[in-house]
């Protein structure tokens, strides 16, 4: 087997006038109309939403989806269809006076016969005030208003914007489409790329469905120069897996914590450890973990298994103890203990039905015979009356009536035939047959 170093051309470059830098492999690979644009077939395929969407006047849009899918260089062509001047701003760069000029120049432009379609990379950075600012715009032809955001509109967008734009959400690049794309830049590059099968693989899995990182990769693997092919453990090796997006204060957090929970609720410990990771491995607090995981054992396992409240809050302590990386281990363990135990939300949906009709039956009293009556006015009023005390019963159960008088006798709880809620199950059966045969439910 021959060294790593020996796979590579390290040749110095020949004495001599020095050739123009090409431009960089994604900008020569830029798509030159929207059939060649690779993925996002949902939008642009024959039955698209914005393919139909240019059969009449181009409306107003903003294009939501992670970094490198496409987003510059769909509102770019979208320009060169319609026949609109292109206008690229980004609102990290781009303050008030900026825009007025932008305004100012398109309505210029309007007055001479050719439209604008403004493009704006990163729109929700824009404030409140300087989102309201495109709205006279857009109302008046102005603009025809492209904006790009990787954060959920819903929370990000003013209304009245959103009103008066169309989301359409674009998807990361699968690895059938970051192959296209491999096969594009080999194409390009005038060569094949010296992998194997598993290392060309493994690139597109580096690029994390990000069409730009993927060409960048493609660029520096072609200029290793590499004369035999090159394994996955030596592409690991030469080159860094690239981060994975994920914000801990954006939309990512949200769908991360969201999958966690329901791998959880769906009892899947394998995909509940790997959502618990993809947070940990981005940064996440392991005390929000923490709690949330605890929020789990209260909400979906509950009375199945009391015993779950009791794993979570352990883990909980035992990483505020150890710390990290020891003490993410505990809450590790609570994962996996909550996806195997049984589930149950009975509890949960007795509480939330409780809390329904609390609130439409306003101010109604308890019933007087369980109102304790400390003075000699309220035993006048009735208030303790005929209260029969549970622990004299030969069998310690009454079955009085706790309702407010003249309330339909509600039933809230249904314990679910599943772990320790089976038995509580069998209890309430004998309470409401009790209560049914002494004739005071």
């Amino acid at each position: 087997m021959c060294p790593m170093a020996d796979l590579f051309d390290t040749a110095a470059s020949e004495s001599g006038p020095r050739a123009e830098r090409p431009a960089p492999l994604a900008e020569r690979l830029r798509p030159a109309t929207l059939d060649d644009v690779i993925g996002q077939t949902h939008l642009l395929g024959p039955e698209g939403s914005l393919r139909v969407m240019l059969d009449g006047a181009l409306p107003s849009l903003i294009f939501w989806g992670p970094p490198g899918v496409g987003k510059t260089t769909i509102a770019r062509l979208l320009a060169d269809r319609t026949g609109l001047h292109f206008v690229q701003i980004s609102a990290i760069f781009t303050g008030v006076a900026d825009l007025r000029k932008v305004f100012e120049t398109a309505r210029n432009r309007r007055a001479n016969g050719q439209g604008t379609l403004l493009f704006v990379d990163e729109i929700h950075r824009f404030n409140k005030a300087q989102q309201d600012g495109f709205l006279p715009h857009m109302e008046d032809g102005t603009i025809t208003l492209v904006g790009a955001t990787t954060e959920n509109p819903s929370f990000e967008l003013n209304a009245a914007l959103m009103s008066r734009a169309q989301v359409l959400t674009l998807e990361r690049l699968s690895l059938r489409d970051m192959e296209l794309l491999v096969q594009r830049a080999e194409k390009e590059l005038g060569k094949k790329l010296p992998l194997d099968g598993p290392a060309r693989e493994a690139l597109q899995e580096m690029a994390d469905g990000d069409g730009r990182a993927l060409l960048n990769l493609v660029e520096q693997v072609a200029a290793w120069g590499a004369t035999e092919s090159v394994d996955r453990d030596m592409l690991a090796k030469r080159l860094q897996r690239r981060a994975a997006q994920y914000d801990k204060s954006g939309d990512s957090h949200y769908n991360l914590i969201s999958a966690l929970h329901k791998s959880v609720r769906g009892s899947d410990p394998d995909a509940a450890l790997y959502w618990l990771a993809r947070m940990l491995k981005g940064g996440e607090d392991p005390r929000y973990l923490a709690r949330r995981i605890t929020r789990m054992a209260v909400e979906d396992i509950a009375l199945a298994d009391p015993q779950a409240q009791t794993v979570c809050l352990q883990a909980w302590e035992m990483y505020e103890r150890m710390g990290s990386p020891e003490g993410e281990l505990a809450l590790a363990n609570a994962v996996v203990y909550l996806a195997l135990a049984p589930k149950s939300n009975a509890a949960y949906a007795a509480y939330k039905a409780a809390m329904r009709q609390a609130g439409e039956t306003g101010s109604e009293p308890p019933p007087k015979h369980i109102l304790n009556a400390p003075t000699k006015l309220m035993k006048d009023q009735g208030y303790g009356a005929g209260y029969a005390y549970d622990h004299d019963q030969a069998d310690g159960f009454s079955g009085q009536n706790y309702f407010p008088d003249g309330m339909k006798r509600p039933v809230y709880y249904v314990p679910v035939d599943r772990g320790f809620e089976r038995e509580l199950g069998r209890r309430l059966d004998w309470f409401v047959e009790q209560r049914a045969k002494r004739g005071k439910g």
